[in-house]
Protein backbone atom coordinates (compact mmCIF):
# COMPACT_ATOMS: atom_id res chain seq x y z
CA UNK A 1 0.00 0.00 0.00
CA UNK A 2 2.90 2.32 1.05
CA UNK A 3 4.87 1.71 -2.26
CA UNK A 4 1.53 2.39 -4.56
CA UNK A 5 1.09 5.64 -2.88
CA UNK A 6 4.83 6.53 -3.16
CA UNK A 7 4.31 5.58 -6.89
CA UNK A 8 1.10 7.59 -7.33
CA UNK A 9 3.07 10.52 -6.15
CA UNK A 10 5.93 9.87 -8.22
CA UNK A 11 3.42 9.28 -11.37
CA UNK A 12 1.79 12.45 -10.70
CA UNK A 13 4.73 14.61 -10.14
CA UNK A 14 5.53 13.18 -12.95
CA UNK A 15 2.99 14.21 -15.43
CA UNK A 16 2.84 17.41 -14.18
CA UNK A 17 6.55 18.07 -15.33
CA UNK A 18 5.42 16.54 -18.62
CA UNK A 19 2.16 19.02 -18.98
CA UNK A 20 4.60 22.38 -17.98
CA UNK A 21 7.18 21.30 -20.75
CA UNK A 22 3.84 20.59 -23.15
CA UNK A 23 2.59 24.18 -22.28
CA UNK A 24 5.73 26.28 -22.95
CA UNK A 25 6.02 28.18 -25.76
CA UNK A 26 8.52 27.36 -28.07
CA UNK A 27 9.42 30.83 -29.05
CA UNK A 28 8.34 32.67 -26.11
CA UNK A 29 12.06 32.71 -24.49
CA UNK A 30 13.75 33.63 -28.36
CA UNK A 31 11.24 35.75 -29.79
CA UNK A 32 9.40 36.92 -27.20
CA UNK A 33 6.08 36.86 -29.11
CA UNK A 34 3.38 36.91 -27.09
CA UNK A 35 0.46 34.80 -28.80
CA UNK A 36 -2.48 37.59 -27.11
CA UNK A 37 -1.09 39.93 -29.68
CA UNK A 38 -2.30 38.05 -32.90
CA UNK A 39 -5.33 35.81 -31.23
CA UNK A 40 -7.43 39.37 -31.70
CA UNK A 41 -6.41 39.76 -35.22
CA UNK A 42 -6.95 35.87 -35.54
CA UNK A 43 -10.68 36.34 -34.29
CA UNK A 44 -11.95 38.10 -36.68
CA UNK A 45 -11.22 35.89 -39.70
CA UNK A 46 -13.72 33.37 -39.87
CA UNK A 47 -14.65 29.87 -41.74
CA UNK A 48 -14.22 26.54 -41.38
CA UNK A 49 -13.76 24.89 -38.12
CA UNK A 50 -11.24 22.09 -36.96
CA UNK A 51 -13.07 19.05 -35.37
CA UNK A 52 -11.88 16.79 -33.04
CA UNK A 53 -13.75 13.15 -31.94
CA UNK A 54 -12.10 10.69 -29.18
CA UNK A 55 -13.10 7.22 -28.75
CA UNK A 56 -13.18 4.76 -26.15
CA UNK A 57 -10.18 2.99 -27.42
CA UNK A 58 -7.85 5.90 -26.68
CA UNK A 59 -7.63 6.59 -30.65
CA UNK A 60 -8.47 10.63 -31.62
CA UNK A 61 -9.63 11.75 -34.99
CA UNK A 62 -9.09 15.33 -35.95
CA UNK A 63 -10.87 17.08 -39.01
CA UNK A 64 -9.61 20.24 -40.42
CA UNK A 65 -12.92 20.87 -42.27
CA UNK A 66 -12.98 24.12 -44.48
CA UNK A 67 -14.18 22.16 -47.54
CA UNK A 68 -15.25 25.41 -49.67
CA UNK A 69 -11.82 26.40 -49.44
CA UNK A 70 -9.46 22.95 -49.70
CA UNK A 71 -9.95 23.13 -45.96
CA UNK A 72 -7.65 26.18 -45.64
CA UNK A 73 -6.59 27.43 -42.12
CA UNK A 74 -8.76 30.73 -41.41
CA UNK A 75 -8.01 32.66 -38.44
CA UNK A 76 -10.59 30.96 -36.14
CA UNK A 77 -9.89 27.64 -37.22
CA UNK A 78 -5.78 28.18 -36.12
CA UNK A 79 -7.20 29.08 -32.96
CA UNK A 80 -9.31 26.38 -32.90
CA UNK A 81 -6.35 24.42 -33.88
CA UNK A 82 -4.59 25.29 -30.96
CA UNK A 83 -7.55 24.66 -28.32
CA UNK A 84 -8.00 21.01 -29.68
CA UNK A 85 -4.39 20.02 -29.36
CA UNK A 86 -3.87 21.57 -25.70
CA UNK A 87 -7.16 19.27 -24.95
CA UNK A 88 -5.29 16.23 -26.25
CA UNK A 89 -2.24 17.91 -24.20
CA UNK A 90 -4.58 16.81 -20.90
CA UNK A 91 -6.65 13.22 -22.19
CA UNK A 92 -4.68 11.33 -20.09
CA UNK A 93 -6.49 7.75 -21.72
CA UNK A 94 -5.52 8.92 -25.03
CA UNK A 95 -3.01 7.03 -27.21
CA UNK A 96 -3.22 7.98 -30.89
CA UNK A 97 -4.37 10.67 -33.40
CA UNK A 98 -5.75 10.45 -36.59
CA UNK A 99 -5.31 13.86 -38.51
CA UNK A 100 -7.21 14.52 -41.62
CA UNK A 101 -9.12 16.47 -43.79
CA UNK A 102 -13.16 16.75 -44.84
CA UNK A 103 -14.04 16.24 -48.10
CA UNK A 104 -11.24 13.92 -49.33
CA UNK A 105 -9.01 17.09 -49.21
CA UNK A 106 -5.76 17.16 -46.75
CA UNK A 107 -5.34 21.27 -46.39
CA UNK A 108 -3.99 23.77 -48.61
CA UNK A 109 -2.64 26.03 -45.90
CA UNK A 110 -3.41 29.20 -44.62
CA UNK A 111 -6.67 31.15 -46.56
CA UNK A 112 -5.91 33.45 -49.36
CA UNK A 113 -8.43 35.53 -47.12
CA UNK A 114 -6.58 35.57 -43.95
CA UNK A 115 -3.19 36.27 -45.58
CA UNK A 116 -4.17 39.49 -47.44
CA UNK A 117 -6.08 40.46 -44.19
CA UNK A 118 -2.55 40.07 -41.88
CA UNK A 119 -0.33 40.74 -44.82
CA UNK A 120 2.16 43.12 -42.79
CA UNK A 121 5.63 41.56 -42.12
CA UNK A 122 4.82 42.13 -38.54
CA UNK A 123 1.18 40.58 -38.24
CA UNK A 124 2.86 37.30 -40.80
CA UNK A 125 5.64 36.46 -38.16
CA UNK A 126 3.20 36.55 -35.50
CA UNK A 127 0.91 33.92 -36.90
CA UNK A 128 3.67 31.98 -38.28
CA UNK A 129 5.24 31.38 -34.77
CA UNK A 130 1.41 31.20 -33.55
CA UNK A 131 1.22 27.70 -36.20
CA UNK A 132 4.97 27.03 -35.54
CA UNK A 133 4.37 26.84 -31.85
CA UNK A 134 0.89 24.78 -31.79
CA UNK A 135 2.40 22.18 -34.48
CA UNK A 136 5.31 21.40 -32.36
CA UNK A 137 3.26 20.68 -29.59
CA UNK A 138 0.88 18.74 -32.07
CA UNK A 139 4.60 16.81 -32.44
CA UNK A 140 5.30 16.29 -29.11
CA UNK A 141 1.80 15.33 -27.99
CA UNK A 142 2.58 12.23 -25.78
CA UNK A 143 0.15 10.06 -28.22
CA UNK A 144 1.27 8.94 -31.56
CA UNK A 145 -0.06 10.36 -34.53
CA UNK A 146 -0.79 10.27 -38.01
CA UNK A 147 -1.67 12.31 -40.59
CA UNK A 148 -4.11 10.69 -42.81
CA UNK A 149 -3.33 12.76 -46.76
CA UNK A 150 -6.14 12.24 -49.38
CA UNK A 151 -6.78 14.43 -51.95
CA UNK A 152 -4.07 17.52 -51.86
CA UNK A 153 -1.87 18.30 -48.70
CA UNK A 154 0.11 21.77 -49.64
CA UNK A 155 1.60 24.49 -48.64
CA UNK A 156 0.80 25.32 -45.18
CA UNK A 157 -1.17 21.54 -45.63
CA UNK A 158 2.26 20.12 -46.42
CA UNK A 159 3.94 21.26 -43.05
CA UNK A 160 0.99 20.61 -41.13
CA UNK A 161 1.44 16.53 -42.48
CA UNK A 162 5.03 16.95 -41.44
CA UNK A 163 3.75 17.15 -37.62
CA UNK A 164 2.58 14.14 -37.27
CA UNK A 165 4.73 10.95 -36.35
CA UNK A 166 3.17 8.56 -39.19
CA UNK A 167 2.28 9.49 -43.06
CA UNK A 168 -0.42 7.75 -44.75
CA UNK A 169 -1.57 8.35 -48.22
CA UNK A 170 -4.48 7.51 -50.17
CA UNK A 171 -4.10 6.53 -54.40
CA UNK A 172 -4.22 9.85 -56.28
CA UNK A 173 -3.01 12.12 -53.25
CA UNK A 174 -0.67 14.67 -53.18
CA UNK A 175 2.10 16.45 -51.20
CA UNK A 176 3.39 19.41 -52.35
CA UNK A 177 5.58 22.39 -50.65
CA UNK A 178 4.47 25.49 -53.12
CA UNK A 179 5.98 28.04 -50.72
CA UNK A 180 8.42 28.80 -53.63
CA UNK A 181 5.33 29.61 -56.39
CA UNK A 182 4.48 32.56 -54.17
CA UNK A 183 7.44 34.07 -52.63
CA UNK A 184 8.12 31.92 -49.50
CA UNK A 185 9.78 29.78 -47.90
CA UNK A 186 8.33 27.53 -45.18
CA UNK A 187 7.24 29.52 -41.96
CA UNK A 188 4.94 26.48 -39.72
CA UNK A 189 8.28 24.80 -38.71
CA UNK A 190 7.35 22.69 -42.32
CA UNK A 191 11.45 22.86 -43.14
CA UNK A 192 12.67 22.19 -40.10
CA UNK A 193 11.08 18.63 -39.69
CA UNK A 194 11.34 17.99 -43.93
CA UNK A 195 14.64 17.90 -42.87
CA UNK A 196 14.86 15.44 -40.51
CA UNK A 197 12.37 13.14 -41.83
CA UNK A 198 14.05 12.74 -45.31
CA UNK A 199 17.68 14.08 -45.60
CA UNK A 200 18.79 17.37 -46.16
CA UNK A 201 19.23 16.74 -50.58
CA UNK A 202 16.01 15.48 -50.87
CA UNK A 203 14.05 18.38 -48.61
CA UNK A 204 16.22 20.92 -50.93
CA UNK A 205 14.87 19.65 -53.48
CA UNK A 206 11.07 19.86 -52.61
CA UNK A 207 11.32 23.31 -51.34
CA UNK A 208 13.58 24.46 -54.64
CA UNK A 209 11.48 22.78 -57.34
CA UNK A 210 7.85 22.57 -55.36
CA UNK A 211 7.56 19.05 -56.97
CA UNK A 212 4.47 17.28 -56.69
CA UNK A 213 4.99 14.28 -54.48
CA UNK A 214 2.74 11.68 -54.92
CA UNK A 215 2.05 8.13 -52.88
CA UNK A 216 5.21 6.15 -54.70
CA UNK A 217 7.65 9.15 -54.77
CA UNK A 218 6.64 9.85 -51.23
CA UNK A 219 7.38 5.75 -49.77
CA UNK A 220 10.56 5.86 -51.69
CA UNK A 221 12.22 8.96 -50.00
CA UNK A 222 10.56 8.07 -46.74
CA UNK A 223 8.15 10.94 -46.47
CA UNK A 224 5.19 8.81 -46.07
CA UNK A 225 4.68 5.69 -44.28
CA UNK A 226 2.17 3.50 -46.38
CA UNK A 227 -0.05 4.00 -49.09
CA UNK A 228 -3.55 3.14 -48.24
CA UNK A 229 -5.67 1.14 -50.75
CA UNK A 230 -9.08 2.72 -49.95
CA UNK A 231 -9.73 6.59 -51.66
CA UNK A 232 -12.68 7.02 -50.16
CA UNK A 233 -13.31 8.77 -46.68
CA UNK A 234 -14.43 5.49 -44.72
CA UNK A 235 -12.67 3.32 -46.00
CA UNK A 236 -9.37 5.08 -45.68
CA UNK A 237 -10.10 6.22 -42.55
CA UNK A 238 -10.89 3.11 -41.45
CA UNK A 239 -7.22 1.82 -42.71
CA UNK A 240 -5.61 4.43 -41.34
CA UNK A 241 -7.20 3.15 -37.59
CA UNK A 242 -6.41 -0.21 -38.38
CA UNK A 243 -2.99 0.74 -39.36
CA UNK A 244 -2.59 2.86 -35.86
CA UNK A 245 -4.05 -0.03 -33.88
CA UNK A 246 -0.41 -2.19 -34.12
CA UNK A 247 1.45 0.93 -32.04
CA UNK A 248 -1.57 1.78 -29.79
CA UNK A 249 -2.31 -1.84 -28.18
CA UNK A 250 -1.76 -2.07 -24.48
CA UNK A 251 -2.00 0.93 -21.75
CA UNK A 252 -2.18 4.37 -22.51
CA UNK A 253 0.12 4.80 -19.85
CA UNK A 254 2.75 2.66 -21.41
CA UNK A 255 2.06 4.00 -24.86
CA UNK A 256 2.56 7.66 -24.01
CA UNK A 257 5.75 6.82 -22.39
CA UNK A 258 7.11 5.35 -25.15
CA UNK A 259 6.20 8.55 -27.11
CA UNK A 260 7.58 10.62 -24.62
CA UNK A 261 10.73 9.04 -24.43
CA UNK A 262 11.36 8.97 -27.92
CA UNK A 263 10.09 12.85 -28.26
CA UNK A 264 13.32 13.41 -25.39
CA UNK A 265 15.96 11.51 -27.35
CA UNK A 266 14.89 13.36 -30.51
CA UNK A 267 14.90 17.05 -29.27
CA UNK A 268 17.25 17.03 -26.26
CA UNK A 269 20.94 16.46 -25.58
CA UNK A 270 22.20 12.78 -25.17
CA UNK A 271 22.47 13.66 -21.30
CA UNK A 272 19.22 15.17 -20.72
CA UNK A 273 17.21 12.32 -23.13
CA UNK A 274 19.12 9.86 -20.64
CA UNK A 275 17.94 11.96 -17.89
CA UNK A 276 13.83 11.81 -18.66
CA UNK A 277 13.83 8.31 -19.96
CA UNK A 278 15.10 7.01 -16.17
CA UNK A 279 12.74 9.62 -15.00
CA UNK A 280 10.10 8.16 -16.93
CA UNK A 281 10.72 4.31 -16.49
CA UNK A 282 10.34 5.23 -12.76
CA UNK A 283 6.70 5.86 -13.38
CA UNK A 284 6.07 2.42 -14.71
CA UNK A 285 8.33 0.21 -12.75
CA UNK A 286 6.82 -1.56 -10.12
CA UNK A 287 3.33 0.35 -10.93
CA UNK A 288 0.14 -1.49 -11.15
CA UNK A 289 0.25 -2.38 -14.81
CA UNK A 290 4.00 -3.49 -14.68
CA UNK A 291 3.02 -6.42 -12.19
CA UNK A 292 0.05 -7.33 -13.92
CA UNK A 293 1.84 -7.99 -16.36
CA UNK A 294 4.40 -9.80 -14.52
CA UNK A 295 1.86 -12.07 -12.47
CA UNK A 296 0.43 -13.08 -15.95
CA UNK A 297 3.68 -14.46 -16.71
CA UNK A 298 3.36 -12.73 -20.54
CA UNK A 299 5.13 -14.65 -22.78
CA UNK A 300 7.71 -13.39 -25.68
CA UNK A 301 6.61 -14.81 -29.06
Amino acid sequence: MVMLCIYKCVLCTMRKQLLQQSRLSTYSSVYRVNEGDIKGKLEQLHGGSIDLRKDQNGIATMTINHPERMNAFSGTMMLDFRDKVEELEHWTNGKGLILRGANNTFCSGSDLRAVKAILNPEDGLKMCMFMQNTLTRLLRLPLISIALVQGKALGGGAEVATACDFRLMTSGSEIRFVHKLVGLVPGWGGATRLIKLIGYRNALKLLSSAQRVDPAMGLNIGLIDEILVSSNEEGSLQEAHNWLNQYVRGSSQVIRAIKNVVVSGRELSQEESLKNEKIIFGTLWGSPGNLKALAQGIKYK
